[in-house]
């Protein structure tokens, strides 16, 4: 087992002092990274910012206790905890002000992130994993006020796993799981939902984290007593305190933000509880100040009054920490020792700005020799146009007299040349062209890369298997075919684990976990509370710490509770750090057709648009359904699988080779042949068009049913387009609402496909009322498409076509 802070901390003075000078250097370096950092956003060299000042001092002493392997999950005000640990240097700090997209200058997320949003990189350049546990880890910050706490949940349920869980390369991850996750978060954000979610569930399932809260008083200007129910944080979560022999709460501890040896002594309590005995902490760090307010996006003056102002530059940090150093004296053997003087706290915060002032001018100076550089490789070029058109000069001119040049300068300039000079073959124009070619191709992989995997795992890499059947195949209940298959998946793959509401212990609601629990533990296949938020938040937690969860949500109408954490985090982790970290974590839910507003829903439109990064899987049995669990376990991406909810008691033949077989993602199947109308659904309403394309045959009417299978990616190999150019007419079915995935799925067809070469009728969709869904099998059948209205539907487009052949019905 790891040592804490406090079995660590036999020093002798001489140390003592060095390590007292070394952070009170840290901590007014980052005072004046904040300071000139604020100056460079208000002189218009960069574009916004958010600093830490006014927080060095509790930064300085949670880092002492965050140990290799430790994970932090926090906000963009801990610039002196990352560089406490490593994480960030001076010139990083201000190449992530710039918004710099050298991966090397800035590793936390190559100029995509604004500054203050801090991250380690996970990964090695081919997408493989690092050794975590010979760094500190820092999972990658994102803005949405505790938007970062249930992802927090699961970095520390991953030590608890790792006690129990071993596989073969687990030794990267853990050390038999004593590690402990570290949370941060303003005060005025513990209004939010996510953060009492999350301690709740901490506090249940007991895990070791440690939550700070930097309490400065304001949410930007509104003060706490307008923010919670109490002012004090502490005082609201005494019911949370943890009572002796009881196995469930946490640990409170409140600290003054000032204070030094106080916080040290917090910060050791809290992880020796942590690390040593799994309980969950929280340091309520009080009388915070910020000196430079909230951003650079205006004044704190605003809304503090004079006495607020007054007590702030009092109680700075970093000035009560100078007062603690010159008034502390000890006597060792006969003799005074001092820490420092005043002329040397005064020679170390002079060293201070001037490092920070060289760090900050190669960044600038780095910065901008990549946009020196391209313009001089551009230049050249354009200058060369000027004889073809007349405006090009005058574009030059324009663009010379830019005090301040950017990317998207030089490029709106190649491009409006391009533009001017249009039907012009010359060479000099060719050569512009080519050049663009390149640097575009550049530009596009520093701001719109890594959004999917790029590495060898990649899901559509993995090899299709398809499913064996013979005549030893038993037709059985769909809800068994995924339960057997699960059952071969936790027997294959050690790393992986499923959690949910009734996921556990009754093998969920539906019974497609039935017995795993009692095979496989309670660690592994584990129930949950009712708190989708923090159940996607575990899975992104244990998938950033090499696990392989795969987290239930209930019913896919429930996935609006967690659909905020999907969108602003595990879709834009693997983006925003570009690279450098993944989540592959898997959303086992199950939707579509049922009974009633909060059963059947399908918001399917509102899931593919705002996860963008995460694949998106819609298959129409559980059969399917089981393939893309196979396909994606080897892969590297996060994934939703929507499970058809009315499934799990139609019959299925059960593959013999369970486990084993995958079904492509990004790939459709056609389902039926046909040659007069491509019909293209997916999930439970694909059982229904095959009804109605079987009683269009028998109106004399040929239609070929494809299923989707796979909404995000959708059709790689454009096979759509092959139909369409058969059949020459399109219908596009769903349950969604009108202009929902419907319409997304007619983009992909008619736009980027360009099907709509081979239309000789308007495209059709056939989607669900706008309301939600009716209760029972009427308000199924009046809310959403059913076989008579597929039939009708398609039957009138065929009645315009040829009224004699085809008669119209009403």
């Amino acid at each position: 087992m790891q040592t804490t802070y406090i079995e660590t901390q036999q020093i002798s003075f001489q140390d003592f002092k060095n390590q007292i000078l070394e952070d009170y250097k840290l901590g007014r370096i980052s005072r004046e990274m904040s300071y000139l950092g604020r100056r460079e956003v208000l002189t218009g060299k960069a574009k916004f910012g958010i600093f830490g000042d006014g927080k060095e001092l509790p930064q300085l002493a949670m880092a002492k206790v965050f140990r290799n392997g430790d994970f932090r999950s926090g906000y963009y005000r801990d610039q002196t905890f990352a560089l406490a640990v490593n994480a960030l240097t001076i010139k990083s700090f201000f190449a992530q002000l710039y918004a710099d997209t050298s991966v090397e200058r800035e590793p936390a997320s190559a100029g995509r992130q604004m500054n203050g949003h801090f991250a380690t990189r996970s990964l090695n350049e081919d997408g493989s994993w690092k050794n975590l546990m010979a760094q500190k880890n820092i999972s990658s910050d994102i803005s949405p006020t505790a938007g970062q706490m249930p992802r927090l949940l699961g970095l520390a349920q991953a030590s608890k796993i790792y006690k129990s869980v071993q596989f073969e390369g687990s030794e990267k991850f853990s050390n038999k799981g004593n590690e402990i996750a570290f949370g941060t978060i303003g005060d005025a954000s513990t209004a939010e939902g996510h953060f009492w979610e999350t301690l709740n569930a901490a506090c249940a399932i007991q895990v070791p984290m440690i939550v700070s809260i930097w309490d400065d008083g304001y949410g930007i200007s509104v003060p706490t007593k307008n923010q919670r129910a109490k002012s004090d944080i502490a005082e609201m979560l005494s019911g949370f305190q943890r009572k002796e022999e009881e196995n469930q709460g946490c640990e409170i501890i409140q600290v003054k933000a000032w204070d030094y040896p106080s916080l040290l002594d917090a910060y050791a309590k809290a992880e020796h509880f942590a690390r040593t005995e799994s309980i969950p902490v929280v340091v309520h760090v009080v009388e915070v100040t910020q000196p430079q307010g909230h951003s650079t996006s205006g004044s704190h003056e605003r809304y503090k009054n004079e006495e607020r102002l007054t007590w702030e530059a009092e109680f700075d940090g970093l000035i009560k920490f100078r007062e603690w150093i010159l008034d502390y004296a000890i006597e060792i053997e006969g003799k005074e020792e001092i820490i420092a003087t005043v002329e040397e706290l005064d020679s170390i915060e002079e060293e201070a700005k001037k490092v920070v002032k060289a760090g900050q001018k190669e960044a600038w100076e780095d910065y901008q020799k990549t946009i020196t550089d391209l313009t001089k490789s551009i230049m050249p070029l354009i200058e060369n146009m000027k004889g073809q058109n007349t405006e090009i000069e005058t574009y030059i001119s324009q663009f010379n007299k830019l005090v301040s040049k950017a990317k998207k300068d030089i490029f709106h300039l190649i491009r409006k040349t391009l533009l001017v000079t249009r039907g012009i073959h010359s060479n000099e124009r060719n050569q512009l062209l080519q050049k663009y070619n390149e640097v575009f191709e550049i530009e596009k992989d520093h701001y719109s890369s890594h959004l999917y995997s790029e590495s060898e795992w990649k899901a559509t890499h993995v090899k299709e298997i398809k499913p064996i059947f013979s005549e030893n195949s038993e037709e059985v209940d769909g809800r068994v075919v995924v339960r057997n298959n699960f059952d071969k998946i936790f027997e294959k793959y050690p790393e992986t684990l499923v959690f949910g509401e009734d996921a556990g212990n009754i093998g969920d609601v539906n019974q497609g976990l039935e017995g795993m629990q009692e095979k496989y533990g309670e660690v592994r296949i584990a129930d949950t509370g009712i708190r989708e938020a923090t159940i996607l938040g575990q899975g992104i937690g244990l998938a950033m710490r090499g696990l392989r969860p795969i987290a239930e949500i209930q019913y896919l109408d429930y996935i609006l509770y967690c659909l905020q954490g999907m969108s602003d985090d595990l879709a834009t982790v693997h983006y925003r750090t570009k690279g450098g970290q993944k989540a592959p974590v898997i959303i086992r839910t199950r939707g579509h057709r049922l009974e009633g507003i909060w059963h059947s829903g399908s918001p399917m439109a509102g899931i593919i648009n705002l996860s963008k990064g995460i694949l998106v899987l819609v298959p129409r049995n559980l059969t399917k359904a089981a393939g893309f669990y196979n396909t994606m376990l080897q892969a590297d991406e996060p994934a939703v699988i929507v499970e058809c909810l009315n499934g799990y008691r139609l019959k299925e033949k059960q593959p013999d080779n369970l486990g084993e077989f995958t079904v492509p993602v990004g790939k459709i199947e056609i389902t039926k042949e046909g040659k007069d109308i491509t019909l293209v659904t997916y999930g439970s309403t694909w059982r229904i068009v095959m009804e109605a394309a079987n009683e269009l045959e028998k109106l004399g009417i040929s239609a070929e049913v494809i299923d989707a299978q796979s909404l995000i990616p959708f059709d790689l190999s454009h096979e759509i387009a092959e139909s369409v150019k058969k059949t020459n007419r399109l219908a596009v079915i769903d349950e969604d609402v009108e202009g929902g995935t419907s319409a997304f799925i007619l983009q992909q067809i008619l736009e980027k496909q360009k099907a709509f070469r081979y239309l000789d009728s308007d495209p059709l969709t056939i989607v669900a009322n706008d309301h939600r869904p009716a209760y029972a099998s009427d308000g199924d059948y009046f809310s959403k498409p059913s076989a008579d209205d597929m039939v009708e539907k398609i039957y009138a487009l065929f009645n315009e076509i040829n009224p004699q052949k085809y008669p119209a019905i009403f």
